[in-house]
């Protein structure tokens, strides 16, 4: 039996939260920056570092497994039942730079505890969310008696994500055999708010690209020429204006084709979060909401496709005049996708409009710098309601949804794998993800230590992979 007793998971947390804590500061005061160069031995410390202390934990293989970057680690713990699902749980072990003279209060990489928040690089993104499922496996079997998980358990903990994550497509398609499961627990994501725990369903794909247009072979007078010969720096211009129709949807034809539109009940559920769009407003500098007609602010960033404009330029842009017409200008374009779109199409789709709107004596080329494909989990997954069920044990209150606007790696997992993506994180807005002071409130992290304590059990009793 792989219940658990809400009472006996917090009764050993609770004995063993300031030795959870202490280890959690000891991985924090490893300044594992992939970004930097001069940090990559540092990157592989913190790897060599979590290794040991998952065996520690009690997995029986922890392992680093090498990239042409930086190092990730893998561990696994088989449940012992072959009825049982088979969990692989993501995050990443390297983090943002960071420097005192940033803005910080305190030495970035010297955690330091003020009013239940611990201030360190990496505390919330990602090193505290991983580091939290150490704390949950234990609890777990301390208050079922099992000496294994409910649940074959997995970890991929990878080294790159705050660089781009450019070896990790290479490294789970190389090594997809011993990464096979079932579903795979996303903890390097958040909540609504402190007050308002939620679950992500979902994140957006995303491609972009740029458009270099040539039309004279120099720059020219315009005066002498202007007005009779196509001017690249004009189409660039149209372009961008003709990207996107009255109603602000995406103007390209096909753009939307086999896109899976939110339901009835997920528009409920989006419109019973507590949003301030004032709030929201001020948090993105901006002085109005603006977007495809029809659909909510929350809408519009989580579950609808989009196209934006990342930069325009060509010609002059020296001070004062100079009357030419450009030989050459530049479009960058990026497109975030949503379920059902099909990343490849889109490019073609772009490219086909591109080439049909661009006239005469315009030359063209678009580069497109790859892609990341939209992830959905349905709400009425069984995984997903086991994380929500443990999630509600957890904070005791109704649990809500959202989805992430934005896009990451949890799209090549589901890709590779093909299997579902589930998300569990407990970091809140506040929390300074990439930002100087950089926090977690611990409490948050000790609910999130309880939501893995009762997942395994959960999704052990409740879901039976055939």
């Amino acid at each position: 039996m792989s219940t658990t007793s809400d009472s006996a998971v917090r009764a050993y947390i609770n004995v063993h939260r300031e030795e959870f804590l202490d280890d959690l500061a000891a991985w924090l005061r490893i300044p594992s920056v992939s970004a930097d160069p001069e940090r990559a031995a540092d990157v592989r410390r913190s790897a060599e570092w979590l290794a040991g202390r998952l065996t520690a934990t009690g997995f029986p293989t922890a392992e680093i497994w090498e990239t042409d970057g930086a190092p990730a680690v893998f561990a696994e713990w088989p449940s012992g039942d072959p009825t049982a699902p088979t969990v692989l749980v993501y995050g990443h072990h390297d983090v943002q730079p960071a420097a005192r003279e940033d803005g910080w209060h305190t030495d970035p990489f010297e955690p330091q505890t003020v009013d239940g928040k611990l201030y360190a690089r990496g505390a919330a993104d990602d090193k505290g969310q991983v580091f939290f499922h150490t704390l949950g496996v234990r609890a777990h079997l301390a208050a079922t008696g099992r000496t294994a998980p409910a649940v074959n358990l997995k970890l991929l903990i990878e080294g790159e994500e705050e660089s781009g994550s450019p070896n990790f497509p290479a490294l789970i398609t190389k090594h997809a055999d011993r990464l096979a499961c079932d579903a795979v627990i996303v903890s390097d994501t958040g909540m609504w708010s402190k007050d308002t725990p939620t679950v992500c369903t979902g994140m957006r794909g995303l491609t972009d690209c740029q458009i270099d247009l040539y039309g004279p072979d120099q720059d020219i007078h315009s005066g002498s020429f202007g007005g009779a010969v196509p001017n690249p720096a004009t189409e660039a211009a149209r372009l961008a204006a003709a990207l996107h129709d009255d109603e602000r949807r995406v103007a390209i034809p096909g753009f939307y084709d086999g896109i899976v539109e939110l339901t009835d009940r997920e528009r409920e559920l989006f419109a019973e979060l507590p949003f301030d769009e004032a709030g929201w407003l001020r948090t993105a500098h901006s002085h109005a909401a603006l977007g495809e007609a029809g659909h909510s602010t929350l809408e519009r960033i989580w579950a609808r496709p989009t196209a934006e404009v990342n930069g325009i330029g060509g010609g002059y842009q020296g001070p004062g005049g100079k009357t030419i017409v450009p030989s050459a200008a530049q479009l960058k374009l990026s497109f975030r996708l949503v379920a059902g779109q099909d990343a490849a199409a889109v490019q073609q789709s772009v490219r086909d409009w591109v080439a049909a709107r661009l006239p005469d004596g315009i030359r063209h080329e678009i580069t497109f710098w790859g892609a990341t494909r939209p992830c959905l989990t349905p709400l009425d997954h069984p995984a997903l309601q086991s994380v929500v069920r443990a999630m509600g044990r957890a904070f005791n209150q109704k649990i809500r949804f959202t989805r992430e606007g934005g896009s990451g790696p949890a799209a090549d997992l589901q890709d590779v794998l093909g299997v579902p993506v589930l998300f569990l994180g407990i970091s809140i807005p506040s929390d300074g993800w990439h930002a100087p002071n950089e926090k977690v409130e611990l409490d948050l992290l000790m609910k999130g230590v309880e939501t893995a304590a009762h997942l395994w059990g959960d999704l052990a009793e409740n879901w039976r992979v055939a």
